[in-house]
């Protein structure tokens, strides 16, 4: 059961962790979350030399090389301020790994710090920052998929739907197995491709079942497999991360 988080109150700054994905397939979607950050009245810090969370090496097993990457982020955050990821999956290795990586290790105490100030973008806007978003977008359908790390390992099933039930002008609708993963899962999509394609395109077919207008989610990884479905099989449904659909409607 995941532990219940205890939210601070909205701070001056946060440090903002871009994630692999975000850097190089969807930069947009990292300014946009710096934006929503930085109509908060908070100032967002951004570590130059932050790289991957190590979350592929960890999952795949190979924890001293996971330990080596992710000991190279440890440092990146030096100042008291939460640490806002884009990302339920990397922020779930980031809070709920990096503990048990470096256990026993002489970066223990530095990792379990880091790992407390970890909180990922939909929960900071929900549960610390108090966000009202006010719609200035057309009316439309929408649906949400929310990762399976964010569900699951960090336990934010809502905070998606919540925001996106801010705006006036979107009908938030509700696809059937809506807590099924869509296939990626990082290594997974690579090392069982046969088992992904058919994950995904259940996925899609059940957005649009759900007579969705358009999709979201707050999981680069995620968006880049179900749009990538749909571009392949020239359906027209296409997604957004969360982030920058909610700047678009109400910047």
């Amino acid at each position: 059961m995941t532990a219940v988080k205890l939210y601070p109150a909205k701070p001056e700054k946060v440090y903002l962790f871009g994630t692999c994905l975000i850097d190089v397939f969807f930069p947009d979607a990292g300014m946009d979350a710096l934006h929503l950050l930085e109509r908060e009245g908070i100032e967002v810090l951004f570590p130059e030399n932050q790289t991957c969370c190590g979350q592929p090496a960890y999952t795949s097993g190979y924890h001293d090389e996971a330990r080596t990457v992710a000991g190279a982020q440890l440092d990146l955050f030096p100042g008291p301020w939460p640490i806002v990821v884009p990302s339920g999956s990397c922020g779930g290795m980031m809070r709920t790994h990096y503990p048990q990586l470096f256990a026993g290790c002489n970066r223990e105490a530095q990792a379990r710090d880091v790992a407390s100030r970890v909180f990922e973008l939909t929960e900071f806007l929900i549960h610390v920052c108090h966000v009202r978003l006010a719609d200035k977008g057309e009316p439309q359908r929408v649906a949400m998929h929310t990762s399976c790390s964010a569900r699951r390992e960090m336990g934010l099933a809502e905070t998606g739907p919540k925001l996106l039930g801010q705006l006036a002008n979107v009908t938030l609708v509700e696809q059937a197995r809506a807590a099924e993963c869509c296939g990626f899962g990082g290594t997974f999509a690579v090392r069982h491709p046969e088992i992904s394609g058919a994950m995904v395109a259940d996925k899609a077919q059940a957005l649009e079942a759900a007579e969705a207008e358009h999709f979201v989610t707050s999981d680069c990884g995620c968006l880049m497999n179900i749009d990538g479905y749909q571009q392949h099989e020239h359906r027209q449904l296409r997604g957004e991360h969360i982030a920058s659909y909610l700047w678009r409607r109400t910047a």
